[in-house]
């Protein structure tokens, strides 16, 4: 099997090192070899953060290069159109519809683009957006909008939902866990 690549970006706080332990943990208990990469960027300033999840049959490294992207999970608009050059030809984008002002635009030393999404894919990518935070609050938390994410990767991927619950039971700290299992569904639109 051919290595697929997925990368995971957010903003700091947003819960991209749980995203990606899950995913980790989930594609081990399917038997792949699995590389995740450490987390870059300023993820406790609220700064832009990119993890990288690889599997395969045989995993060398795990970082991605650009145009290697079979998969980007985006916790914010921007950083979806950020790392869009990232995304190899025909890859797919699950965004959150979310907005969070990066530092210039808080500032005013620059204005948050309009019509991300729209753009992105008048240039051909493939976007699922998904309003990921609805959905949290929804399920109980804000911050859940990491599972609700998960959920909504979910639908491209052969695993069976039960795999991605027991991953989740796995991976998550007891007292969130059923609420976590809502978001995922959420996430799935069960």
């Amino acid at each position: 099997m051919k290595t697929v690549n997925i990368m995971i970006v957010g903003v700091g706080g947003q819960g991209s090192l749980l995203a990606s332990k899950l995913l980790g943990h989930l594609l081990l208990s399917q038997g792949y070899d699995v590389k995740v990469s450490e987390v870059h960027g300023m993820s406790q300033r609220g700064g832009s953060v990119v993890t990288y999840v690889r599997y395969g049959d045989k995993v060398y490294s795990p970082l991605v290069s650009e145009g290697e992207a079979d998969f980007i999970i985006s916790f914010e608009k921007l950083e979806a159109a950020r790392h869009a050059p990232m995304l190899k030809a025909g890859g797919q984008i699950v965004v959150n519809t979310q907005q969070i002002d990066p530092m210039p635009v808080i500032t005013g030393a620059a204005e948050y683009p309009q019509d991300v999404l729209s753009e992105l894919e008048s240039k051909g990518v493939k976007i699922d957006a998904i309003d990921a935070l609805t959905l949290a609050k929804q399920a109980g938390s804000v911050k859940a909008v990491n599972i609700v994410l998960m959920g909504r990767l979910s639908k491209y991927f052969p695993f069976e939902k039960e795999k991605w619950i027991q991953s989740i039971e796995e991976t998550v700290a007891p007292k969130f866990v059923e609420m976590n299992k809502k978001a995922f569904l959420l996430g799935r639109g069960e």
